[in-house]
């Protein structure tokens, strides 16, 4: 497979934007936030933003938020790109700005939307061929735009239903990272259930379930760096002993044996390739 140049960076929803005070942001906005991060990787506050809202319902005013936070970190150039249809992914205004964008930032909301509007068309096409073969291009998303990443995509399912056949609904995504199956706002609303069934449904493949106000730097398409203040969670099913999944109806109780699961924070490494976890000592600072 080529050698993957770019760089993306999934969210887990609900991020410090550096707007409100908020006790559940430990992390200082301007020089450590996830916003800053991405800033950063995208070369700094000279570079191209492009803000694409276009999982959420209230498209105008989610990018509103985030050209307001991306302004306090000092960026001078900041677009939102507001896609309806996938015919607005075609028009050339849209594709202009995501060929001259250094960053291209997907928000939150639905993430069927993405797919369904973007998914196959020339921006979608573009993104592909800068991700892969431009270093220093980030794809940001958060929650929904997180989600979205993955080839295998969860699409819905509900906590309460957790471990039952069913409890994960999948669709395709853009299949930045096919290796992957991204799960966002993962420790609040308690899914850990539904992503144990997607890798039950896809053990060759790595769930990633990342808590609010917490994202991860995928450099090469495999160095992960967990960044924020709360957990990413791996779910490795590569060596299951058992698994029931595909013989079970809906809503029976699943059956999964040696599920390998990681709990990892702040400037923890996971390799994708090699399936290892590097983590760092206690007393190392926050990134």
């Amino acid at each position: 497979m080529q050698q993957v140049r770019g760089t993306l960076i999934p969210i887990g929803g609900n991020e410090d934007k550096g707007i409100a005070e908020n006790e559940s942001y430990p992390l200082d906005f301007i020089d450590a936030g996830i916003l800053y991060h991405v800033v950063k990787e995208a070369g700094g506050v000279k570079a191209n933003i492009v803000i694409i809202p276009t999982a959420s319902s209230i498209p105008i005013e989610v990018g509103g938020n985030y050209e307001e936070a991306f302004t306090t970190l000092g960026c001078e150039n900041i677009s939102i790109l507001d896609i309806r249809s996938k015919e607005d992914s075609e028009k050339q205004s849209s594709i202009d700005l995501v060929k001259n964008a250094d960053c291209v930032m997907f928000s939150g909301g639905n993430q069927s939307n993405i797919t369904n509007k973007i998914g196959g068309t020339t921006i979608h096409e573009i993104l592909m061929d800068r991700y892969i073969n431009e270093e220093g291009f980030v794809i940001a998303g958060t929650s929904a735009g997180a989600m979205a990443m993955a080839n295998e995509m969860i699409s819905g399912g509900s906590p309460s239903e957790a471990f039952f056949k069913g409890a994960v609904s999948m669709y395709k995504g853009l299949g930045l990272i096919p290796e992957l199956i991204i799960d966002t706002h993962f420790i609040k609303r308690g899914r850990f259930g539904r992503q144990s069934e997607a890798v039950a449904k896809f053990p060759n493949l790595i769930g990633i379930g990342l808590a609010e106000d917490t994202g991860m730097i995928i450099k090469n398409g495999k160095d992960c760096t967990v960044i924020g203040s709360g957990m990413a969670i791996i779910f490795d099913g590569n060596a299951l002993t058992h698994n029931n999944e595909k013989v079970l109806e809906e809503g029976v109780p699943m059956t999964i044996a040696n599920l390998k699961v990681h709990v990892l924070s702040n400037s923890d490494k996971f390799d994708i390739k090699k399936r290892i976890v590097t983590v760092l000592p206690i007393e190392a600072p926050f990134i």
